[in-house]
């Protein structure tokens, strides 16, 4: 095993001085902290949303498996489940190609769980080292206990192989270890009624067509994060784009379980340039939206944390306001 470089650690840092993709936070009543990871895998805490304390790294990989010793860490969440918890991320090893489609190489890169006794890491592998197929690149997975009661891995495979990003389930072990079966599709990008392709449309999945007006769906899904709302109902944020703005949108579930089928809203469900967000309760009972922004400045493009504040009463999920804690 081996740990990943130190980066300086810092503290009182405030949020919106934090540079970082797919924010996702764990509220843990157990320390009364606020944990905080996201892209490149590392952790931040705090007590009131407002400073951070870190970055710290807080994950072993095992160098002798297919990540190597230098993996990319993409979109890494924090779940706490009977007892122990558990850091689901995607990991890249750009040194093996597992296809090449369209003349592009794709690197191996796959969802994968890694396991503690606390908020705070260290995060190690458990018994699998491979959850899902080593030649579909997959990522952005999360964890969802489904109304039978097992716990799934929810995730996209990538349009850069299907021409058409998916959000699909897998079973878990009921220790999470590993997975069990075989994965099956929620719902396609193409299903989407608010995404558009920019520029040129390449040669890619049939079941992607042009609509009426002349505009493509969007091929790309990302970061999907399961919900219910008050009532019930099942949701499903995830992220694609309007041509080149990144955009988040929200489908329902009609059974009530991954199964689905689900239905897209026709609009998003957050302004536009804001993306792959979660939800989760502060400690006065708040729920909250954290996603990144997604901003150009000449050409940089600049993520980071913000907040809304959200409304679940109903059947549907919906802003309220920015939120500045």
């Amino acid at each position: 095993m081996a740990q990943r470089h130190m980066p300086r650690y810092r503290e009182g840092v405030p949020t919106d001085s934090i540079r970082l993709s797919d924010p996702f936070i764990l509220a843990d009543s157990a320390t009364h902290t606020y944990y905080m990871t996201g892209t490149g895998g590392l952790m931040w805490t705090s007590k009131n949303l407002q400073t951070w304390d870190g970055p710290r790294n807080v994950i072993e990989i095992d160098t002798a498996s297919w990540m190597g010793h230098h993996p990319q860490v993409w979109a890494a969440e924090l779940h706490q489940y009977n007892g122990k918890y558990y850091y689901f991320a995607t990991f890249t090893n750009n040194d093996i190609a597992i296809d090449t489609v369209a003349g592009r190489s794709i690197p191996r890169r796959a969802c994968h769980v890694l396991v503690s006794d606390r908020p705070d890491g260290p995060y190690r592998p458990m018994k699998d080292p491979v959850y899902l197929p080593a030649f579909k690149p997959t990522l952005d997975a999360t964890l969802w206990i489904d109304t039978d009661n097992h716990p799934y891995m929810v995730y996209c495979h990538e349009w850069l192989q299907n021409g058409d990003g998916t959000v699909e389930k897998i079973r878990l072990t009921d220790d999470l270890s590993g997975t069990k079966g075989w994965s099956r599709v929620m719902f396609r990008a193409s299903d989407s009624p608010w995404s558009i392709e920019a520029g040129d449309v390449e040669p890619s999945s049939p079941l992607r067509q042009q609509r009426a007006d002349g505009t493509w769906p969007n091929r790309v899904t990302d970061g999907p994060w399961l919900f219910r709302t008050q009532s019930g109902r099942l949701g499903c944020l995830w992220t694609s784009w309007i041509k080149d703005v990144y955009t988040m949108g929200v489908a329902y579930s009609k059974s009530g379980t991954l199964d689905g089928p689900w239905v897209q809203e026709p609009k998003p469900i957050t302004p536009p340039n804001y993306g792959h967000g979660m939800l989760f309760h502060d400690w006065r009972g708040r729920l909250l939206l954290v996603l990144h922004s997604h901003e150009d400045r000449n050409g940089h493009f600049i993520r980071t944390p913000h907040f809304f504040l959200m409304d679940d009463e109903g059947d549907r999920l919906r802003p309220l306001a920015n939120f500045i804690p």
